[in-house]
């Protein structure tokens, strides 16, 4: 075989392999047969572990966290035996377990109101592959960034709110979110407080950006409430959205030192670095499948 077409056959093959990584994620209480029970399923159904990755909250009486990654049997026979067989390990271990290809892009919403900086950060990085997703739709509760987003060629949807309106507002929301297939919602500095009916709608699939570092100045005008208090440090949470306002699952933290000289207006401008960065990283976490939500914690691998 002459050197071209070598190559051509080493890229298809590589191409094919890249189509059938999967992420499997596995939470069970702990026990010491679980993880080769798992490990000898995906052998037996040709599914080949390149990275494993598992916490214990208790070696004897804790739960486990389990992320595989591998690649699958590209007959698709082969992989709807492998579901069969996980699901016979999950009864027996009381065990829950996700599967997600390498191929399912997780298609994401943005909830934004006027602030444009965090919304950009997203587009941007999403179009260039740098985080894996594909933004469906933006939603907001004003016209603002239509024109901006429209431009990078993503649906905008204009979708006011009053107290009077909300009940209305969310049902359209949800509509649009259905129709679009959503996986996923960010709210980027959406000055929204969504309702414990929307929220478990979309239950740990709901990731909030938050201008301090939780669980310190909650709520509203944390840079200004932290220059009074004159902290040496401020910043970021991304977190995942409950009822409890800006107290749900810790996904990702940053820091900045800052110090007396620092005033209120400059610690927002030094956070808001802190903030894009932050919920960047918490938004690629999710899409890469690399976040297990407990209780009220994250297990991040």
């Amino acid at each position: 075989m002459n050197t071209a077409r070598s190559s051509v056959v080493l890229e298809e093959r590589r191409v094919s392999k890249l189509k059938n990584r999967a992420v499997l994620l596995i939470t069970c209480p702990e026990d010491l047969d679980v993880i080769s029970a798992v490990s000898n399923c995906l052998v037996y159904n040709k599914a080949s572990i390149s990275q494993l990755d598992q916490h214990t909250t208790d070696p004897y009486e804790g739960m486990l966290f389990i992320r595989f990654e591998i690649e699958l049997d590209p007959n698709e026979k082969a992989v709807n035996q492998l579901k069969i067989d996980l699901q016979e390990l999950a009864i027996k271990y009381n065990m829950n377990w996700k599967l997600k290809t390498d191929t399912e892009i997780k298609r994401m919403a943005v909830f934004v109101s006027k602030m444009d900086q965090h919304l950009l950060e997203l587009i941007l990085r999403a179009q260039t592959k740098e985080i894996p997703v594909e933004i469906a739709l933006v939603i907001s509760n004003h016209p603002d960034l239509k024109e901006t987003v429209e431009y990078y060629g993503i649906p905008y949807y204009h979708i006011p709110i009053t107290p009077e309106t909300k009940a209305e507002a969310e049902f359209k929301e949800l509509q649009l979110l259905a129709e679009a297939e959503v996986d996923f919602i960010v709210l980027s500095r959406y000055m929204q407080i969504l309702s414990p009916y929307f929220i478990l709608k979309y239950e740990n699939r709901i990731i909030n950006i938050h201008h301090s570092l939780l669980p310190a100045f909650i709520g509203a005008r944390p840079y200004d409430r932290a220059y009074e208090r004159g902290v040496k440090f401020i910043g970021a949470t991304a977190h995942y959205v409950t009822s409890d306002l800006d107290a749900g699952p810790i996904i990702h933290q940053d820091v900045h030192r800052v110090s007396h000289r620092h005033r209120a207006k400059d610690l927002k401008v030094i956070g808001s670095h802190v903030e894009k960065s932050v919920l960047a990283q918490a938004v690629t976490l999710h899409a890469d499948d690399r976040v297990i939500v407990h209780e009220n914690k994250t297990i991040i691998f």
